[in-house]
């Protein structure tokens, strides 16, 4: 059972939540890309780099007693620039394709979901107060960042879509999810995931489209200028939701 006795540690499920989530996306592609191309680490030390990264905002994040949410978001942040190498790795380094990336993964965010389940009887994103189950949700956001990365790309380079279209396509998919959503009474839970994993790759593909070369159909604004770009827009979302989240947490002590 959940400890009521500790404060909930995730982020609430509202409009800027979504937003936050697609910039999050943005700069973890481009900065995935960054650390990878730009630097020329290559994908598996730009993995390993992450992966340490990742590892030790998660800690933080765990052993935090409330939400924070400049924490919450850099893991976010970081679940996105790690999901980016993972998909890479997974593509061109074990040459399995972005198809065969994709089955992995959904594999791997469904048996997440199902260990969840059994353990704690529901996914329920929010509120969460029990470190495991936070555990679960943060295996749960890897995936599926990683798995909307490798579907991202599915659209550019197997589809051959534009990055524009590719964007124009998930983003028909969250507007479904949402009008869904609202229209029917399908479980909120399946409709969340379905909306966290292909705002990954709409952020994936308007990074590439500011990054990649004109005559790719991109801005070629260069990987470490979209990178500052989205960095310095998530840095005042997160102000903004800060202001938010304690605004809110005065109301409720009142």
């Amino acid at each position: 059972m959940e400890n009521t006795g500790i404060l909930n540690k995730v982020a609430q499920i509202t409009l800027l939540f979504w937003l936050m989530k697609i910039v999050a996306t943005t700069l973890g592609e481009t900065f995935g890309d960054f650390i990878s191309m730009t630097l020329n680490f290559g994908y598996l030390i730009s993995l390993g780099i992450t992966a340490v990264v990742f590892a030790i905002l998660l800690v933080i994040q765990l052993n935090s007693k409330k939400y924070i949410p400049y924490v919450y978001w850099l893991v976010i942040i970081a679940t996105t620039t790690l999901g980016t190498e993972i998909s890479d790795f997974i593509d061109r380094t074990l040459h399995l394709g972005y198809i065969g990336g994709s089955i992995l993964l959904f594999t791997g965010l469904l048996l997440t979901l199902v260990l969840w389940k059994k353990k704690f009887k529901d996914v329920k994103v929010y509120p969460i107060t029990n470190k495991n189950k936070e555990l679960y949700y943060w295996m749960a956001i890897l995936f599926s960042n990683s798995l909307g990365t490798a579907f991202g790309d599915c659209l550019s380079d197997v589809m051959g879509l534009s990055y524009i279209q590719g964007a124009l396509v998930t983003a028909f998919i969250i507007v479904v999810v949402v009008v869904v959503h609202y229209a029917t009474k399908i479980n909120e839970v399946l409709l969340f995931w379905l909306a966290f994993i292909f705002t990954r790759p709409f952020g994936a593909t308007f990074g590439d489209f500011l990054t990649k070369p004109i005559h790719k159909g991109g801005l070629n604004l260069g990987t470490l200028n979209a990178s500052v770009v989205a960095l310095v827009v998530i840095i005042i979302l997160i102000y903004i939701e800060h202001k938010r989240h304690h605004k809110s947490l005065e109301t409720n002590t009142k």
